[in-house]
């Protein structure tokens, strides 16, 4: 059974920053393209970021490009988000996601993703 984890959601101030990690079991790490998703209070879930498989190519949703940076190592079958800058509009549930496929195609929506983490909360205070 594949699992993502992610960890190192917390609570911080406007202009704080965190990093998110994703830990996963997937046997062939480096097949996958990973993804960042998020969902904030009373909205759908959105695109963050993605990174190609072996790390050399990401793709960042406009709304938190330059702050925020993602990153892998296959070597630790995990991914990171590095979220600098954060402002209150940032606080959400975010997910971790894996893509099957060595291509160095973006995928930005959900439905092209084949394994999704629980999530770990992120909250931005003013």
């Amino acid at each position: 059974q594949v699992r993502l984890v992610e960890s190192g959601g917390g609570v911080v101030q406007t202009g704080d920053s965190l990093r998110l990690s994703c830990a996963s079991s997937l046997r062939t790490f480096d097949n996958y393209a990973m993804g960042w998703f998020r969902r904030a209070p009373g909205k759908e879930r959105e695109f963050v970021a993605t990174v190609n498989w072996n790390g050399r190519m990401t793709d960042t949703a406009d709304s938190v490009k330059g702050r925020f940076t993602i990153s892998r190592d296959n070597t630790e079958n995990a991914m990171y988000l590095q979220m600098n800058s954060l402002k209150p509009e940032d606080t959400a549930v975010y997910y971790c996601a894996a893509k099957f496929g060595i291509s160095d195609y973006f995928a930005r929506a959900e439905y092209e993703y084949n394994y999704w983490g629980q999530g770990t909360q992120v909250t931005v205070s003013s």
